[in-house]
């Protein structure tokens, strides 16, 4: 139980996976500039991040290493990501229209969102069991979740802040992101006991 919420840890603070590996970028700049669609973009990823490190696992674990077939874990990896985003953008659109409405062309992108890939390849590369890699799908997307709503949050307070005309827009997004990600490497120095 430890080492899982020492993965649990890793993957929220330490190790996040837009602060530290940069992974996500795509829409942690898109769907940021309020704190409502970046904490409904964090749930949708979430859920698909959970799903897709579970199922990604199983795959895997009792299809593609039974059968030699390793090599092809990035497509397969792919295939199931993409069905379940399509499964999350029909519930959205049909439950939850607002947030489909907000969300725009950044609720397709989570397919191709490297965050989520990233997520199912270092659970297998780690070598981590069925709970482990759910654990750290989780906490991976639950990272992303906290990063892309406070640097919402932020991004919020800097757009009345004024700045210098040659900052306005993404430049101060970039200044402010890397600030925020400078503030999250302090985690690193978290002795764990490891």
């Amino acid at each position: 139980m430890t080492e899982i919420l020492l993965i649990m840890f890793t993957a929220v603070l330490v190790e996040n996976f837009v602060f530290t590996r940069f992974l996500g970028i795509c829409p942690f700049l898109g769907v940021s500039e309020k704190p409502d669609t970046a904490l409904g973009m964090g749930f949708a990823v979430v859920f698909v991040m959970t799903l897709a490190s579970a199922a990604t696992n199983l795959i895997y674990n009792l299809i593609l290493v039974p059968f030699e077939l390793k090599y092809l874990k990035t497509i397969a990896f792919i295939l199931v990501i993409a069905s379940l985003v399509q499964l999350i953008e029909m519930f959205l659109r049909k439950y939850v229209p607002a947030l489909y409405g907000a969300l725009g062309i950044y609720l397709p992108l989570i397919t191709t969102n490297c965050a989520v890939l990233g997520a199912a390849l270092l659970s297998v590369e780690s070598d981590y069991n069925f709970i482990k890699s759910v654990a750290f799908g989780f906490s991976a997307a639950v990272g992303f979740t906290l990063a892309i709503v406070i640097f919402a949050g932020v991004r919020e307070r800097v757009a009345v802040a004024n700045p210098p005309r040659s900052f306005e827009g993404i430049p101060i997004a970039l200044v402010t992101a890397g600030l925020i990600a400078m503030a999250f490497s302090g985690f690193s120095s978290i002795n764990l006991g490891i």
